[in-house]
């Protein structure tokens, strides 16, 4: 997997890149603006950027407001924000623009390289990883949303969902069968007005309905 790291942090930067080709991936590029993330991304067009949410010259929100950019020059273009912050804006918009292969997960709260591996490979496959801190945080109210219309257990579900659990994973964190998930699943599905034609891109739709709501 060939990966575009934007981190302006020099050690977290290496390494990052250290444990990528550690684990036999490609680092095409190592950059640490937002204008060089948009010129990396349309010279190399990487499988996969890992970007922080907070780059030179003001620290603010530079590296999600850029990854908002790429998904518009490059819709579907997978992108994995690896941060300190939640940006509620940005991030918002980000996962509004549809498509998948949108992950966000807090630096501070990745415990195994394991798991930020498993995440950066469903993120670059089209899915999503979203850490359960930040979805929290984007769940913000602005009036009626079809999410509304799901049950609590069917909203647990979706969340975990939305952290890229599967089918199996979710059943064993709410200690219920895989049938009874899989149930519960197709109701989501339905009460989102998902067609049947969208396959398993339901999976995915239905994450980003959850948290663009």
């Amino acid at each position: 997997m060939r990966v575009l790291i934007v981190e302006d942090n020099v050690l977290l930067a290496e390494g990052l890149a250290l444990l990528l080709r550690t684990e036999g991936h490609e680092v095409i590029a190592t950059v640490d603006t937002g204008e060089a993330f948009l010129k990396a991304v349309d010279q190399h067009r990487p499988d996969i950027a890992v970007v922080d949410v907070r780059l030179p010259p003001t620290f603010s929100d530079e590296g999600v407001r850029a990854a908002v950019e790429v998904r518009r020059r490059h819709p579907g273009q997978p992108i994995l924000v690896l941060s300190q912050y939640v940006e509620q804006t940005y991030a918002t918009e980000l996962l509004a623009g549809g498509g998948g292969g949108i992950g966000y997960l807090l630096k501070d709260r990745v415990s195994r390289v394991s798991e930020f591996v498993d995440a950066l490979l469903r993120v670059a496959g089209g899915g999503t990883a979203m850490d359960p801190e930040v979805i929290s945080q984007l769940l913000v109210r602005h009036g009626r949303h079809p999410v509304d219309s799901l049950s609590p257990r069917e909203r647990e579900v979706l969340a975990l969902m939305a952290e890229g659990r599967s089918n199996g994973d979710i059943a064993e964190e709410l200690t219920v069968t895989e049938r009874s998930v899989h149930k519960h699943v197709g109701n989501i599905f339905v009460k989102l007005g998902l067609p049947p034609s969208d396959g398993g891109h339901r999976r995915v739709l239905a994450v980003l309905s959850y948290l663009s709501q």
